[in-house]
């Protein structure tokens, strides 16, 4: 379990806008920068602990992330936009475009490629992207899109996503941009619930959005 802060480079590519699933993941694992979501912050309530790991780059426009993952149950109740997929398989990030900043972002996708979105200030209460912003994000999900109720056995499968950087307020102009935030795999609503996070989160019950604990993250 990582007891450090972490920073992240995420490297440039070049766009790979309107590539097939299987492209952009062989550019991802070539180029991108991949990280392990261990940190397991309520280990005696929630023990449970599946394989999870992500790789991300950047281009011009876009913020490319695969998600992979290896655990023992797998659902998929949730299908619309917007809708709690936390409850499913699911995994995510949070994304802070600036360090000072009191602003950051939420985005959560299930194992069907489903996704949530929330904006999020300090001292207010999160807000729900609208559906047609959450709909520009191109998901490609290895187990299909439709629902399906809690399934057991051994199961792998990733949630590759390409989120606009002008979603969060970011335009790349071929300089570093500094920014902090955290990656997730949860799933609340299975046999074995679970919360992961990619930089620890020291709270007294699981709780994402703790942005003090936000990693430091680089688009180089």
């Amino acid at each position: 379990m990582k007891t450090n802060l972490e920073k992240l480079n995420v490297p440039y590519i070049d766009a790979i806008h309107g590539s097939n699933v299987d492209e952009i993941i062989n550019k991802l694992e070539e180029t991108g920068a991949r990280r392990t979501i261990d940190s397991i912050g309520w280990k005696d309530e929630f023990p449970y602990h599946p394989l999870t790991t992500f790789s991300v780059a950047h281009s011009d426009e876009s913020f490319y992330i695969d998600f992979f993952v290896r655990s023992n149950y797998l659902r998929a109740m949730n299908y619309e936009t917007n809708s709690p997929v936390y409850e499913d398989s699911a995994v995510g990030f949070f994304l802070q475009p600036s360090p000072d900043s009191a602003t950051y972002y939420s985005f959560m996708f299930n194992c069907i490629g489903t996704v949530s979105g929330e904006i999020c200030r300090e001292g207010e209460k999160p807000q729900q992207l609208p559906k047609e912003q959450l709909e520009r994000i191109t998901r490609f999900a290895s187990c299909g899109t439709r629902p399906f109720r809690e399934l057991e056995g051994l199961f792998t499968w990733n949630v590759v996503a390409e989120l606009p950087l002008d979603i969060i307020g970011i335009k790349y102009e071929g300089r570093p941009i500094m920014m902090k935030g955290n990656f997730y795999k949860c799933a609340s609503g299975t046999q074995q619930p679970h919360f992961l996070s990619w930089q620890p989160v020291k709270s007294e019950h699981p709780d994402f959005h703790r942005p003090e604990f936000f990693g430091d993250i680089e688009l180089d």
